[in-house]
């Protein structure tokens, strides 16, 4: 590997942790709390690391949001709407956010964010990726899963043409997703909330040795690509009328092959999974996603491979 084909990379000047995006998912909102009190366990020379409570009046009564997802209103029409008395607050909100750490797509936005989540399936500790060509985040998470390992850390790969996030963190050059679970929603388990924040210390380490100057390699990663939701068994009032399969329950990330259950109906019926190729499904049973018509999510397993990186500080030191 000759020095030529290393890509230099801006070194991260700007970081910021979010919590409360959800305001029932605890993990990300007691440790952004403590670090807004006590922040020298996320600090970094030479970066500055805020944290940050995104959705504080869905925090103060412990709910998802307060008029609409918040983790779904960083799009152009939300983000320029005009401000009018009967606005969302998310979307209110989101501009704020925007104006804070945005604007989204621009030089002027920060570097990177880690945005904290909790879900009600047993996903572990999940990273989430927005963009498969994010030579930079890619190599970042090859990193927290090698501090981790033997423990697993999926990584989860939103990116789709058609299902769009419009994520609180994308208004960050490098949107990093933390979901971590089995957590129920408004409460706090001390060993989630520990994985949490070893994610948040390792991507941290790893902001550092890179702005110090060290080289990272081509690496290759295992992501979980999302190909498409699925709903729950309905009659014709749209109502539920499966609930997920015993043997699915908490299967994240285990594979689903043609002909496995995945619904049961209270009559005793088994509504079972058809499909040409095996799938990983994910978010499974998440009781967030009863609203928004989700049993869970298909994915496919692929590989990702980041260039060789380094910070194009060392170049402008030498030049």
């Amino acid at each position: 590997m000759t020095s030529s084909s290393v890509v230099g990379r801006p070194p991260v000047r700007r970081v910021a942790v979010f919590g409360g995006t959800h305001g029932n998912e605890l993990s990300g909102v007691f440790l952004v709390k403590h670090w807004q009190e006590n922040g020298a366990e996320i600090q970094r020379t030479g970066v500055e690391v805020k944290p940050f409570l995104t959705n504080p009046r869905a925090v103060k009564k412990c709910t998802r949001y307060i008029d609409c997802d918040l983790n779904r209103a960083f799009d152009p029409d939300n983000l320029g709407r005009t401000v009018v008395e009967d606005i969302p607050y998310e979307v209110r909100r989101a501009q704020e956010i925007n104006q804070i750490f945005g604007p989204k797509g621009s030089d002027d936005a920060y570097d990177l964010i880690f945005d904290l989540h909790n879900t009600t399936s047993n996903m572990g500790g999940t990273l989430i990726l927005e963009n498969s060509r994010d030579d930079f985040t890619i190599q970042m998470f090859h990193y927290i899963k090698t501090a981790l390992a033997p423990e697993r850390c999926p990584v989860l790969l939103i990116e789709h043409p058609s299902l769009k996030y419009a994520t609180t963190r994308s208004v960050a050059k490098h949107p990093v997703g933390v979901e971590v679970g089995p957590q129920p929603q408004g409460v706090v388990r001390a060993d989630i909330l520990d994985k949490m924040r070893k994610i948040v210390k390792h991507g941290l380490d790893f902001v550092q040795l890179f702005n110090e100057g060290k080289e990272f390699p081509p690496c290759t990663i295992e992501v979980f690509q999302i190909m498409e939701k699925v709903d729950y068994p309905r009659n014709k009032n749209d109502e539920v009328i499966g609930i997920i399969h015993p043997r699915l329950q908490d299967q994240d990330w285990q594979p689903l092959n043609n002909g496995d259950p995945l619904f049961l109906t209270l009559d005793g019926e088994v509504i079972a999974y058809k499909g040409d190729c095996t799938v990983y499904p994910t978010f499974i049973n998440e009781a967030a996603y009863y609203e928004k018509k989700q049993a869970f999510v298909k994915t496919v397993k692929k590989k990702l491979t980041a260039k060789h990186i380094r910070s194009s500080v060392l170049d402008q030191n030498t030049s």
